[in-house]
């Protein structure tokens, strides 16, 4: 019986999604929770699990390609003789009845470069909090031809799938470079994004392949002094539509502030020696981070969004803390969920951790979600102060300038200080002129002393 998989809602109403890479292939055994693609939804990219143990009979949709949710994307043929003796053998065994012979056998039968550990498939809920599980129609009981494979490059093996990491994915997708062509230079030969740009300059020929309505996706590199296209989908293409209707929906006002942070830089490098901070990476934003959550403990209508269908202002009392993340795919904002109730070495945590995987683009759509107010940190990039356009549904957002040695007067001296600028947009619906100013003002005392964070908050 062959089995159709539909591609699923895997975020908040996303209507399609990407293909990025297949991890198996026409004639592949899977089972049950084995990654088997991975997808660029709106918001992030998402591995998605098999529902069924049987054998990959067809891919029914290509690498690159746009597809809308519920339509089918691979089919799968179960209850076989093949995936039984693989549910068979891939069933527990006790240690003392195993042997190493057996267990030579097994790893030969299920091979096919899957990997040895498992995945868990999380189910999706309802509203009410009970799993759902989604029902797949099946083809008719009928003879199913054997399924064609692919013939390979010859620089791929036909047992080992290309390994890559999904940003490299998308960067070959983009140059248009074939990673099956590739011979990775990274661990257990993954191809890296040097391996795809050397690739590149080196005029290695590109895979075009072609979407679900005949359109190209991917182009050969681009000749020197010529254009390059680059199809907007996935992550960036939501990003412009955010960022677009931000710009025209809620009046912007943004204000500066030149803030004195040498106290603060002394308190971080204090912070740093501490036993509770010792595995983390400690970087000054998060002096910033808390020390907006404390301003807006103090002026908690910043922390709100409007409602334009109710007429009414949503005043939220928890704070879940966004951070704009520049990763390969474009901006995202995933959002530490309730920062306000995080101690100092939490949140220390939660910031790198959020970081970390929204750079690598494994942010989920849950980690985009839900957000009430942003921090971008532009000074990473030697960017002095900008003027942030408000993530959607938010009614401000605070940029963080770099911190450089500045000439300030103190205490009637001339002196070299440590100062950076602080960038606060707010949405002029809800806070007014003397409210952002409130704020910011805040802000920039605590980063002048951090004693406040403490005394305030």
């Amino acid at each position: 019986m062959v089995k159709e998989f539909k591609l699923p809602d895997v975020g908040e109403g996303l209507t399609e999604a990407d293909i990025v890479a297949w991890h198996v292939k026409p004639g592949d055994l899977v089972e049950d929770g084995q990654i088997i693609v991975e997808i660029e939804t709106a918001k992030a990219v998402v591995e998605l699990p098999c529902p069924w143990d049987g054998t990959v009979a067809r891919l029914l949709a290509e690498e690159g390609q746009t597809v809308e949710v519920g339509v089918p994307i691979i089919a799968v043929e179960v209850g076989t003789s093949d995936s039984a003796e693989r549910a068979e053998v891939a069933a527990p065994a006790s240690a003392e009845s195993a042997s190493d012979d057996e267990a030579g056998a097994h790893s030969v039968l299920v091979g096919y470069g899957v990997k040895a550990s498992s995945t868990t498939r999380r189910a999706r809920r309802t509203a009410a909090g009970r799993p759902e599980t989604a029902e797949v129609p099946t083809a008719p009981e009928e003879p199913v031809e054997p399924p064609e494979v692919p013939a390979e490059p010859a620089a791929r093996s036909q047992s080992k799938p290309t390994l890559a990491k999904p940003p490299v994915r998308k960067l070959a997708k983009d140059l248009g470079i074939s990673l099956a062509a590739l011979a990775g230079s990274g661990p257990d030969g993954s191809i890296t994004r040097d391996d795809v740009q050397r690739a590149a300059g080196a005029g290695t020929p590109a895979r075009s392949a072609e979407s679900g309505n005949g359109s190209r996706t991917a182009t050969s590199a681009p000749a020197s002094g010529g254009e390059e296209r680059i199809a907007v989908r996935g992550v960036r293409k939501h990003m412009a539509a955010a960022m677009v209707s931000s710009a025209f929906t809620a009046p912007h006002v943004t204000e500066f502030l030149q803030v004195d942070v040498t106290e603060t830089m002394a308190a971080l490098r204090r912070i740093r020696e501490l036993p509770e901070f010792a595995e983390l990476r400690v970087s000054p934003l998060l002096f910033v981070a808390r020390a907006l959550l404390v301003a807006v403990a103090r002026h908690p209508l910043v922390n709100s969004s409007w409602d334009a269908a109710a007429e009414e202002i949503v005043v939220k009392h928890y704070v879940n803390l966004g951070i704009a993340v520049a990763a390969e795919r474009g901006l995202i904002v995933p959002n530490v969920k309730r920062a306000d109730a995080l101690t100092l070495p939490e949140l220390a945590r939660a910031l790198q951790v959020l970081t970390e995987t929204g750079r690598a683009g494994k942010a989920t759509p849950a980690d985009l979600a839900g957000g009430t107010i942003t921090i971008t940190n532009v000074g990473v990039f030697g960017v002095d102060a900008g003027t942030p356009i408000l993530t959607p549904g938010e009614t401000a957002i605070l940029a963080f300038g770099q911190v450089k040695d500045t000439p300030w007067v103190v205490d009637g001296e001339l002196a070299v200080r440590k100062a950076c600028t602080l960038s606060l947009s707010f949405d002029h619906r809800i806070v007014d002129g003397e409210l952002g100013s409130a704020v910011l003002r805040d802000i920039g005392s605590m980063l002048t002393d951090p004693l406040r964070i403490l005394a305030w908050g």
